[in-house]
This record gives structure tokens, C-alpha cells and sequence, in this order.
């Protein structure tokens, strides 16, 4: 039988993987637009239609690429944490 403790700090350091990755993605992401923002502000003016330019439209992306990150992360919790979790939990 496995040590409760060992396989606690197991799972805690695993969720402290997942939410890292997916922090370091949105933080990225963002960091990545503020960029593009600041230094190519000529082409994110670009119009691809009508009242639609790629700073449009990559802002919306980026708002729906972190809102695809919180599934990810609540999927995994979902799925795997608290599947987890409740294995050690019971006696």
C-alpha cells in the first residue's frame, strides 16, 4: 500500500504542473498580443472585412483561447483531481 502523504504531494504537484502550463500559455498569449500591440500596430490595423480588423479579431481570439484554457484546467480537475482526491479520502 502507498503512503497517503506521498501520494497527496504527488497529486498536489501534478495540479501544480497542469495550472503552470496553463497559466504560462495565457500569459504568453497575452503577453504575445500586448507585443504585437505595441510594434505592429500598421498590420493589426489590416481590415479583413468590413469593421473587422486582425486587432479584432485576434483580440477575440485571445479572449476565447483563455476561456478554452479554464475548460482545459477545469476538465483535468474534473476528470482527474477530484477522481484523485477521493481515492485518498477514502479509508
Amino acid at each position: 500500500m502507498t503512503d497517503p502523504d506521498a501520494a497527496l504531494e504527488r497529486l498536489a504537484a501534478a495540479r501544480g504542473r497542469v495550472a503552470a502550463l496553463l497559466t504560462g500559455a495565457v500569459v504568453a498569449l497575452y503577453f504575445g498580443f500586448v507585443l504585437l500591440i505595441a510594434f505592429a500596430k500598421p498590420w493589426l490595423a489590416t481590415k479583413l472585412a468590413p469593421g473587422l480588423s486582425v486587432g479584432i479579431a485576434l483580440g477575440a481570439l485571445v479572449i476565447v483561447l483563455s476561456w478554452l484554457a479554464t475548460f482545459v484546467y477545469v476538465r483535468w480537475a474534473n476528470r482527474h483531481y477530484d477522481a484523485a482526491l477521493e481515492r485518498l479520502r477514502k479509508p
